[in-house]
């Protein structure tokens, strides 16, 4: 589980059959073996890594990718120097500075219009989810819905986020990860049985 607070720029060092490799230095702070850090909205986890160095080098991690990562994200459009927000998994003693995020990549969508007022085009069977003032991630990052459109939505990038993340760096027609609230798909799944007709009797006992 993540906050969309993206905590620094990595970059991409290489990808090679499905492997992954992030330079990196904030969140190889307390890494191990197995821990779950978000790339670009994307949940991996670490298969490998070096720490930093001396002289402010950076150190690296792996990851493996699936291929229905490869297929639901634009992970696999990544080369060489691509910069990507990255973000370790929260704990229970953090601030919950953006929303409950889960790096699971619903669907890619376009920016139809870049920051500050960035626009995003997104697939119909989305849509549904967005709401005024509610939360949406782009690329692991938090943000909240200033507009819902017919097809996407539109939020305000502050300064500080455009340049501390790759939102600033996108353009039109860039392909972007999206992860709607899972509150409203687990809302949606909670109530559908109640809208088609009702309940059985044994999926409504409560222990």
């Amino acid at each position: 589980m993540f906050t969309g607070i993206v905590e620094e720029l990595g970059r991409v060092a290489s990808l090679d059959a499905g492997r992954l490799r992030i330079s990196a230095a904030t969140v190889l702070d307390d890494v191990c073996l197995g821990a779950s850090i978000a790339v670009n909205g994307c949940c991996l986890t670490v298969v490998a890594w070096e720490p930093p160095g001396g002289s402010g080098a950076h150190g690296w991690w792996d990851a493996e990718l699936s291929e229905e990562t490869l297929a639901r994200t634009t992970l696999c459009g990544l080369t060489e120097g691509d910069p990507v927000n990255l973000e370790r998994a929260v704990r229970l003693e953090d601030r919950m500075g953006g929303h409950l995020v889960q790096g699971h990549v619903d669907a890619v969508g376009t920016v139809r219009r870049p920051v500050p007022d960035l626009e995003v085009a997104m697939p119909p069977g989305l849509r549904r989810y967005v709401v005024e003032k509610g939360s949406i991630t782009v690329d692991g990052v938090s943000l909240t819905v200033v507009e819902p459109l017919a097809d996407g939505f539109s939020v305000a990038v502050i300064p500080h986020t455009a340049e501390v993340t790759t939102l600033g760096r996108r353009g039109t027609g860039d392909p972007v990860n999206l992860e709607v609230d899972v509150m409203a798909k687990y809302t949606e799944s909670l109530i559908a049985a109640y809208l088609q007709g009702g309940l059985a009797e044994e999926d409504t006992d409560v222990a």
